[in-house]
């Protein structure tokens, strides 16, 4: 963000500077001989900023003349051209608050001070020494100190006067608590801001310490009204800040302050849309800090909901026309906060997401603007282009606004009428001309407004289609029962739907249905205006029964929970992508009616069809559980679970639209359980370390974590399908017999097993949200009758003494997924030991056969023998993908052979898990044809990808028996080729 250009002063503001210099020297001369001759040795940088501010400032001029003394040791302190440090305001005025006698020189002291700091903070601004963070992040470090240190000076007096109050059920002294409001709580005060506060307290009671007590409440009615005093009366030195406490509950009608629990009950039941955007901001400004913490946690829950919250654009919307009926009832069209292209409409657009999206992403739970639009950019939410252009309009508003307010200290935001002012603020703003400032600021206006445009205006009147022409209008007769059956039917058949009177029933019963009779009224009415909405984009697929087979029963699952009607009512295009992709997948559409959450990916069509890559697939989730506190195990959970849900919907969104090929679409799944498999184990770590204490290695150094998670199968071999669970087998290298550090302190054997159980647990159980993955342990040594978690050197000695072949063949697939490096590496050499062994071919040929023979009698197609009978390739057959003659397993089991065959001779075969690759391997070492290991990989490829497809259509991996009739005779034959039987 940069600062606006310096200007050269122009000409007719020349006298202006010229006078004004001439009445601070007179000033300075009148103080003293020594300031007059400090004033002509000023050197010409700051002369020069002189000059710029005081033709721009009357307020600073005004100030120097009134108080010379004030400018003089602003001057000398060096402090016109540094930025304070962190603090070094609230030090200064501690120690002009000591020794203040009474009330009335603790408001004449405030006053003086803060007239100190607004001539520093003016002159820097005006002199572009400070950019526009530094000037508000000043102005409200001074709104804070002057806050809190005049509530600590008052709170004692009035202690002494009324007596201490204490909590009726802590017995605790009470502090109260100021919580900042709007721009001060988010720290971007501009120059001549009001400031809005709440006061609350922590619990009812009384004082004590007087012969008469006061209710707490009262006691902390008549300290706030001191503390406003303080700071809102105009006396002969000005005011400290204008204070405004009508956002409080029931505004100025209201008690000043109220108990926690009484702001708890109040914005729980009577909160009201404009006070959640309000609270949006609020932070503890003064008074009680750690008492604060706990009322923004309590109040947390009403600003951020848990669901998406589209209903808040519905609210806004109601806000911005409030405001423009009353910008257009006063003539403020040039108001440059409230007007079209105004300030308010970025931090509308801001507080829009934040209020929707910020009760699941805790990164939108901020109070800085700047700092919510750079999240809108990271996170998808926006492009960057536009947030670039609203941080920009934005700047340039604030900026303007500064010069608006810098002329005299006024809170105003309207374009000045006369020619100084203009020629001044165009001035401030580094323009040569009025006219130029004003191009430039309808440019950024201009823009501000489209895109809140964009995020704000009804998605009826876009194009400026008046309201009553909304989309899908023409079902609303039929949707709100006034046609007969028969002209409903003659509708939908004339719309394209091939069985009316089905989709007619589908209707009627949706409905007539218990979820939509048992809806409130604002449900309803949501739902009233969704139908037609759907029923008219429905009509534009080619399959609109199906459309509306697969989407109504998600309809009818969140018709309860109506803020997911407006999302899809608000965003025409993310409906439009849930009726394609549900068109297409009946997994999907189940997916996201038992996950309705999932609604949420569908707004932003560039993350929902570009999954990112593993680093930052695994970089996304870290920061996600970052933000949750370490406690809460309930809520990591559910993110794990939520992050794994959308993910695997963009991969299958992805895969559908074909922006995702097979192989991809197997990796980024991968990808996705190592992520989750990575922060799982370190949550179940950090869980049974706390409990139990650090296990230790044999050497007694603690364990860190000296654990690995290796995975089989499918996961090993980067092959996951959209349904597969993972096989597992969880390894350590700690001493099982030397006991943990804690004060429950267990064995290691039993430490790792209780580490094992928890990452299990925390995978497997069943939330809200579903469960993250099912798991198969049975590939660990000894299979359900072995250890939960085996030891590196109990693990070499089963593969090397006890495993069967098919475990060696398992093996071959099993790759460390997470977990400590050392022990990655160390299994890794077992793995190459025990796989790389010399073994009898004519035995193994043997064993691997009997192995896959049992397989296909048991897995395999009863009525074609697996595959093998006459009638295999017929159509009226069914093939297996996987488990018949010529399937997904003949190929794996051939790759496993091979490998367990020579790569004694060729350990390269070793390297790698996935059946692609080893592929590769056996043809660049000759041990396969080129054209056979091209052709195995091709057929796999294809299998793998037909099994996809009938996952997404919920259908099991059998097709029709004439399908890959040659692909299968081609496995076969290689099979026989290598001797297989």
């Amino acid at each position: 963000m940069s600062l606006p250009a310096l200007a050269s002063l122009p000409a007719a503001l020349v006298p202006l500077a010229t006078r004004a210099e001439q009445s601070l020297q007179a000033a300075f001369a009148g103080l003293s001989p020594v300031a007059a001759t400090a004033y002509a040795s000023w050197p010409s940088e700051r002369h020069a900023a002189l000059q710029r501010v005081a033709a721009a400032s009357d307020f600073v001029v005004q100030q120097g003349e009134r108080d010379p003394q004030m400018l003089f040791d602003l001057a000398a302190s060096g402090e016109l051209e540094r930025r304070l440090g962190a603090g070094e305001l609230r030090s200064q005025l501690a120690h002009a608050l000591a020794e203040c006698a009474d009330e009335d020189e603790l408001g004449r002291r405030l006053r003086r001070f803060r007239n100190r700091q607004q001539v520093r903070i003016i002159w820097r601004d005006i002199s572009r020494q400070a950019d526009l963070i530094e000037t508000c992040h000043d102005l409200s470090d001074l709104a804070d100190a002057c806050i809190d240190l005049a509530y600590h000076w008052l709170y004692p007096q009035h202690c002494a006067q009324f007596g201490t109050p204490m909590g009726r059920r802590s017995g605790e002294p009470q502090h109260m608590v100021v919580l900042g409001m709007g721009k001060l709580g988010a720290h971007e005060l501009n120059l001549s801001s009001d400031i809005d506060l709440i006061f609350g307290f922590p619990e009812g009671g009384e004082t004590e310490g007087v012969k008469r007590p006061l209710d707490n409440q009262e006691f902390f009615i008549r300290l706030g009204q001191k503390l406003i005093k303080a700071l809102d009366v105009i006396t002969v030195d000005g005011f400290v800040f204008r204070t405004d406490m009508r956002l409080r509950p029931y505004g100025s009608s209201g008690s000043l302050v109220f108990s926690f629990n009484a702001l708890e009950q109040y914005y729980q039941d009577q909160g009201r849309d404009w006070e959640r955007y309000a609270m949006i901001k609020a932070r503890v400004v003064g008074g009680d800090q750690a008492a604060g913490a706990q009322l923004l946690g309590m109040l947390r829950p009403f600003v951020y909901r848990r669901y998406l919250d589209f209903s808040a654009i519905e609210a806004l919307r109601a806000m911005k026309q409030l405001i423009q009926q009353e910008v257009r009832r006063k003539g403020m069209a040039e108001n440059i906060k409230l007007g079209s292209g105004g300030i308010r409409e970025v931090e509308f657009i801001a507080q829009a997401f934040q209020l929707i999206h910020g009760g699941r992403d805790l990164s939108l739970q901020q109070r800085s603007l700047f700092a919510v639009l750079n999240t809108l950019r990271d996170q998808g939410y926006l492009p960057a282009a536009v947030t670039d252009e609203l941080r920009d309009g934005y700047a340039f508003l604030r900026y303007a606004e500064h010069a608006l307010q810098a002329i005299d200290d006024r809170q105003t935001q309207m374009l000045p009428d006369n020619d100084e002012d203009r020629m001044r603020v165009a001035f401030i703003m580094g323009f040569d001309s009025w006219p130029a400032f004003h191009e430039c600021l309808m440019h950024w206006r201009g823009r501000v407004d489209w895109h809140f445009r964009q995020v704000i205006a009804d998605p009826d009147e876009e194009g400026g289609a008046p309201a009553e022409e909304a989309v899908g209008g023409e079902w609303l007769p039929l949707w709100n029962d006034m046609q007969d059956e028969e002209a409903a039917c003659r509708q939908l058949a004339e719309a394209g739907f091939a069985e009316p009177q089905s989709a007619w029933r589908r209707l009627v019963g949706l409905r007539n249905g218990n979820q939509v009779r048992a809806m409130q009224r604002l449900g309803r009415e949501r739902l009233d205006a969704f139908v037609p909405r759907l029923l008219a984009q429905a009509v534009e697929h080619a399959d609109p029964d199906l459309v509306l087979e697969r989407v109504l029963p998600l309809i009818e699952a969140v018709a309860r929970r109506s803020a997911y009607l407006v999302l899809l009512t608000e965003n025409p295009s993310a409906l439009q992508r849930l009726l394609t992709l549900c068109a297409a997948s009946p997994w999907i559409a189940e997916q996201i009616s038992r996950f309705p959450l999932l609604l949420d990916e569908l707004l932003n069509e560039g993350r929902l069809f570009s999954p990112p890559l593993a680093p930052e697939l695994a970089a996304e989730l870290r920061e996600r559980l970052m933000r949750i506190p370490e406690e809460d195990l309930e809520q990591q959970m559910e993110v794990l679970r939520h992050f794994k849900l959308a993910h695997r919907l963009r991969v299958a969104a992805s895969e559908i639209t074909g922006t995702l090929p097979l192989m991809k679409v197997s990796d980024y799944l991968t990808w996705l359980a190592e992520a989750i498999l990575e922060q799982v184990m370190a949550l179940a770590w950090r869980h049974t370390v706390s409990k139990y204490g650090a296990p230790q290695r044999v050497d007694g150094s603690l364990c860190d974590p000296d654990f690995v998670i290796v995975g089989y199968g499918k996961v090993g071999g980067i092959e996951l399908g959209h349904g597969s669970d993972l096989d597992l087998v969880f390894i350590h290298d700690g001493d099982p017999h030397a006991e943990t550090d804690g004060e429950k302190a267990i064995d290691g054997a039993q430490f790792f097993n209780r580490l094992g159980q928890r990452i299990i647990h925390l995978l497997t159980t069943q939330t809200n949200s579903g469960q993250l993955y099912e798991v198969d342990m049975r590939l660990r040594p000894s299979g359900a009758a072995g250890l939960l978690v085996s030891s590196l050197g109990a693990f070499e000695r089963y593969q090397q003494g006890e495993a069967w072949t098919w475990e060696h063949q398992a093996l071959l697939r099993a790759r460390v997924l997470v977990g400590c490096a050392r022990v990655g590496k160390a299994f890794e050499a077992i793995r190459a030991g025990v796989l790389g062994r010399k073994r009898d071919l004519a035995a193994l040929r043997s064993e691997v056969s009997e192995m896959r023979a049992k397989m296909r009698d048991n897995l395999g197609s009863k009525a074609t023998a697996a595959g093998t009978a006459a009638n295999a390739f017929e159509a009226t057959a069914r093939f297996d993908l996987k488990q018949d003659a010529g399937g997904i397993v003949d190929i794996e089991f051939m790759v496993q052979y091979a490998a367990l065959a020579w790569s004694c001779q060729y350990p390269e075969l070793l390297e790698f898990t996935d059946n692609i690759r080893i592929l590769e391997g056996l043809e660049r070492v000759g041990l396969l044809p080129g054209e056979d290991a091209r052709l195995l990989q091709d057929i796999y490829r294809a299998y793998r990808s037909a099994a996809h497809r009938q996952a997404l259509q919920k259908q099991p991996g059998v097709v029709s028996g004439e399908q890959f009739a040659e692909e299968r005779r081609t496995v076969v034959r290689i099979w026989r080729t290598l001797g297989l039987s």
